[in-house]
């Protein structure tokens, strides 16, 4: 198709913020870091290389994720532990935050809830920002390594291994229930410490060695009372792969601090959200 005359006027258009954050609740980091302060070890649950494992971390406690014996990247999946219905929106987080969050921001659920599930309250690869190809920390934009896209890419390959079946395993075994009936429940993820981005000339999404080192770490408030599930990714580091049983591979390990009492003061879990939708949807 010719280009049109006016072409590079249409691309000079300047761009505008679908969701502006002036008005979005910003959370007391104030107060996370005084009951922070206060607040003493109750929990820790290790996941293998390759594996996902399931954990609990109680509305006002905090849990932390941490890298511990090499450079690993994982997938979180955060449920609401009194209805694993209310999960994370990994989209919507997407376009309230960016492509990557970090210390301040906040993982959302889907409707008709849409309300914080877990605010960042550190993160010791804060200082990697963005790099000179785009690339970022902890993303928002990439679904997870799963079976599917595997067998679609390699020309039929089965490989047990990935994200999604990581995480369709643990939660059955958590919930008791059959695999069929948990995977559905599974969703995108938070890509822990994965180091991401599109390429500036097809747009494609990328990965590249993440700058994660033993004891860096990403650690969370509770906003509700959270089912978490945490994948080892197979991909190590994600250097060069997401789905490999040749890709060098580490533990991480989850830790669940819970303040002293009265640390949180009047604080209590976000309301869903305020939308009537007995009137429209």
């Amino acid at each position: 198709m010719t280009k049109p005359s006016d072409a590079d006027v249409r691309r000079a258009v300047a761009p505008v913020v679908c969701y502006p954050p002036d008005t979005l609740p910003r959370p007391d980091l104030a107060l996370y870091a005084a009951a922070r302060d206060t607040a003493q070890k109750v929990d820790e649950v290790t996941v293998p290389p390759r594996e996902a494992r399931c954990f609990l971390a109680p509305a006002g406690h905090f849990f932390r994720i941490t890298s511990i014996e090499g450079p690993q990247v994982g997938d979180l999946n955060l449920h609401n532990a009194k209805d694993v219905a209310e999960r994370f929106y990994s989209g919507k987080t997407r376009a309230l935050h960016g492509t990557h969050i970090t210390t301040g921001e906040r993982m959302w659920s889907g409707f008709p809830h849409l309300r914080p599930m877990a605010t960042v309250t550190e993160d010791t690869l804060n200082w990697y920002g963005i790099d000179a190809y785009g690339g970022s920390v902890h993303d928002v934009i990439g679904t997870r390594c799963d079976p599917y896209t595997h067998a679609l890419l390699s020309n039929g390959g089965q490989y047990h291994h990935c994200c999604h079946s990581n995480l369709t395993r643990a939660l059955a075994e958590y919930l008791n229930i059959p695999r069929s009936e948990a995977e559905p429940l599974v969703h995108d993820v938070l890509n822990v410490f994965m180091c991401t981005g599109f390429t500036r000339d097809t747009g494609q999404y990328f990965m590249k060695a993440s700058p994660v080192r033993p004891g860096d770490y990403i650690e969370f408030f509770a906003e509700i009372d959270l089912l978490g599930n945490l994948s080892a990714c197979p991909g190590g580091d994600c250097s060069t792969t997401h789905s490999s049983d040749q890709a060098a591979c580490h533990p991480m390990r989850v830790d669940i601090f819970k303040p002293a009492d009265g640390a949180l003061g009047a604080w209590s879990p976000p309301a869903r959200n305020s939308y009537d939708r007995t009137h429209g949807t």
